[in-house]
């Protein structure tokens, strides 16, 4: 009776330890991952004595998330394990253009939607695609291309009235697919659709406030 029981007691001592073991594991943290605003622009780009309020990005369920978003397939979202954004895609993308704005130094003012600066005009962002697409696979092998896709609307908000609408889409295939390759592509990719996007707003809002004249809000 003996041996049976110290049996039974080693394997209830090993399925502890198994147990204790991938405990230890769910419980390591993530890594954490910044992306970087613009900081270089044309030098042509007008400079605007308007303030400008950036809205949080809209987005789908699958990108508004704090996840790294891949897709194996076209209709397949997966998302990459122990790897995180340091916020919500979306709110990472609202800082980093109010950043991009402000490195311009052609704004005379801008900020985000919730500190309730008083805006001549509203920049609405949709954040359509932002995340990695499996584009060939070679056995275990993937290559990844990072898709970054940015739908902006300008709102005149002393007319109330959108005044120009338009997408700025960039891809970059990641040199790898390990994940610190796979953010340099992503931070590669949303720095030029933000860039773009940024010139092209400040190009759009001179030409309105030109042709529409009138005291900025102070």
């Amino acid at each position: 009776m003996i041996r049976p029981f110290l049996l039974t007691l080693a394997i209830a001592s090993l399925s502890g330890c198994a147990g204790l073991g991938t405990l230890k594991q769910a419980s390591k943290p993530n890594d954490l991952y910044l992306l970087t605003p613009k900081s270089t622009f044309s030098s042509s780009l007008p400079r605007i004595r308007k303030q400008i309020v950036v809205e949080e990005p809209t987005a789908t369920a699958a990108v508004n998330t704090d996840q790294i978003a891949i897709q194996p397939t076209p209709l397949q979202v997966q998302y990459l394990p122990r790897a995180r954004w340091v916020d919500r895609a979306p709110l990472i993308v609202q800082s980093l253009l109010v950043e991009s704005y402000e490195n311009s130094n052609k704004v005379a003012a801008v900020g985000k939607s919730t500190v309730g600066l008083r805006a001549d005009y509203l920049v609405v962002p949709d954040l359509r695609e932002f995340q990695g697409i499996v584009i060939a696979q070679d056995g275990n092998s993937r290559k990844i291309q990072i898709e970054v896709r940015l739908n902006i609307k300008i709102i005149d908000e002393f007319e109330d009235q959108i005044i120009a609408s338009s997408s700025f889409e960039e891809k970059v295939v990641s040199a790898s697919e390990k994940t610190p390759d796979l953010v340099r592509a992503f931070d590669l990719a949303l720095g030029r659709t933000m860039r773009d996007a940024v010139e092209w707003s400040v190009r759009k809002i001179n030409t309105h406030a030109a042709n529409n004249p009138r005291p900025s809000i102070n």
